[in-house]
C-alpha cells in the first residue's frame, strides 16, 4: 500500500466579510467572525501543507490570491453540502486516486496526526469518519465511492453523524471513528486565545 494514491480535499470558502461565520457574528460582530475565518483558515491550510498526499482546495468562488498555493484549486458543484462533497470525490476518484479524505476548515482541533491516522485506516477500512460535537463531521474518507452516504441528509443539524453512521451499517462497511472534535460554529466553540482583542 505504500504506492497509494490519496487525496486530500478541504472545503473553503473565500474570507469576504458578512459571508463567513453567521451564526458566529451573531455574537461576535462580522468582523471578528471574518477573523477567526481567517485563522481556522491557516490552521487548517497549515495542517494540511505539512501531508504527504496530493492536496486539493474546492472552493465557493475564485480565490485570487496565492493563500492556498501548492494546492490544486477546484469549484464546489451542488445544490447542497452532500452534492457537493459527491462532486468533489466523484472527481478525485475519476482521476485514480484510491484513498480520498475531505476535511472543512472549521476545526482548530485538527492535527496532522488525526489526518495521517484517517488515511491509514482506509487500508483496512472502507471509510473513516470525524465526529463533530454538534452532531456533524469534520472528516471523511473513503477508498471507493460509497453509493448514498451524501443523499438524504439533514446537512447542518445535529442528525448528520447518525444518519452517517446509519448508511455505514446498512451497507455492512467496516468503519473507522476518529476522536471527537468541535467544528467553530458559535461564540463558545472558539478557542479563548482567538478572542482577546
Amino acid at each position: 500500500m505504500t504506492d497509494t494514491k490519496k487525496a486530500l480535499i478541504v472545503f473553503a470558502r473565500k474570507p469576504v466579510l458578512g459571508k463567513v461565520k453567521t451564526r458566529l457574528a451573531v455574537k461576535a460582530g462580522q468582523q471578528k467572525a471574518l477573523e477567526i475565518y481567517k485563522l481556522l483558515l491557516a490552521h487548517t491550510r497549515s495542517i494540511a501543507s505539512s501531508l504527504l498526499c496530493d492536496k486539493f482546495v474546492f472552493v465557493t468562488e475564485a480565490m485570487d490570491d496565492n493563500f492556498w498555493q501548492g494546492f490544486t484549486a477546484e469549484m464546489q458543484k451542488g445544490v447542497d453540502l452532500g452534492d457537493r462533497m459527491q462532486h468533489a470525490f466523484d472527481l478525485l476518484f475519476s482521476k485514480g486516486y484510491q484513498h480520498c479524505i475531505v476535511i472543512g476548515s472549521d476545526c482548530p482541533g485538527l492535527s496532522n496526526e488525526i489526518v495521517t491516522t484517517a488515511f491509514q485506516s482506509l487500508n483496512d477500512n472502507d471509510i473513516v469518519i470525524g465526529p463533530a460535537t454538534d452532531g456533524g463531521y469534520y472528516l471523511l474518507g473513503m477508498r471507493k465511492m460509497i453509493a448514498g452516504i451524501f443523499m438524504n441528509k439533514d446537512w447542518s443539524t445535529s442528525k448528520v453523524f447518525d444518519q452517517t453512521m446509519q448508511d455505514v451499517k446498512s451497507q455492512n462497511l467496516s468503519c473507522y471513528i476518529l476522536p471527537q472534535l468541535t467544528d467553530v460554529d458559535e461564540i463558545e466553540d472558539v478557542p479563548a486565545e482567538w478572542l482577546d482583542d
